[in-house]
């Protein structure tokens, strides 16, 4: 069977359509999940023993379980625990990667915030400032320097595990790629049409991460 370009060009305004839909959920999902893996890493860094143990009982259980299990478990099972509560298939798909991703975040943040020496915070306190001032002055900057690498690759990493929210029916990129297939059976076309979108989108993301680096000097 020959391959037929014809096909791909057939396709791609539904492949456009989850392209889209697939940097939605990857897009609100780590802006959610830095936010939350900033807290939990902090919390494991320098958190009281009690914040410091819920975060490490939210990283451990993430972190062991697999984000299809995760994402059913929001979108089928969490209606059956909580009657009257129902939920949408994409805020079930970002809710999932936003705890999920806030996991592995929080290890990233953990790790860098303590490769600080720890004689930048004695300076600090030296100063007189507040734990909270030597946090986001001093030690912070530092630490985030030392992040970014990880944080790129936990980026192009959550975005492909965008394609696994196929199991609740979200009409990201791969959702929409096997619909056209199951259409047409034209399998070879659609799916290197979708796994070069996917490397379009992640190397785009390489590239970013590339440049900030160099502006940073961190490489």
């Amino acid at each position: 069977m020959q391959f037929d370009w014809s096909v791909i060009w057939a396709a791609v305004p539904n492949l456009l359509d989850g392209t889209l839909m697939t940097v939605k959920i990857t897009f609100w999902g780590l802006v959610g999940g830095f936010a939350l893996g900033a807290l939990a890493g902090v919390a494991r860094a320098y958190g009281p023993k009690l914040l410091s143990a819920i975060a490490q009982v939210y990283i451990g259980v993430i972190r062991g379980t697999p984000i299809v299990v995760q994402v059913m478990f929001i979108y089928f099972a969490l209606p059956l625990m909580m009657p009257g509560l129902r939920v949408d298939a994409l805020w079930a798909a970002i809710a999932t990667l936003i705890i999920n991703s806030g996991a592995y975040i929080a290890e990233i943040v953990r790790g860098s915030l303590l490769s600080v020496h720890k004689g930048l915070k004695e300076a600090g306190q030296a100063m007189g400032l507040p734990f909270h001032k030597i946090l986001v002055h001093i030690i912070g900057p530092v630490a985030f320097r030392r992040m970014i690498p990880p944080l790129g690759n936990q980026c192009i990493i959550s975005l492909k595990d965008s394609s696994l929210f196929i199991v609740i029916g979200v009409a990201e990129l791969t959702r929409q790629g096997q619909e056209i297939m199951a259409s047409n059976f034209r399998a070879v076309e659609i799916w290197s049409a979708v796994a070069i979108i996917y490397l379009i989108l992640t190397g785009a993301l390489a590239l970013a991460l590339r440049l900030v680096e160099k502006r940073m000097r961190i490489l």
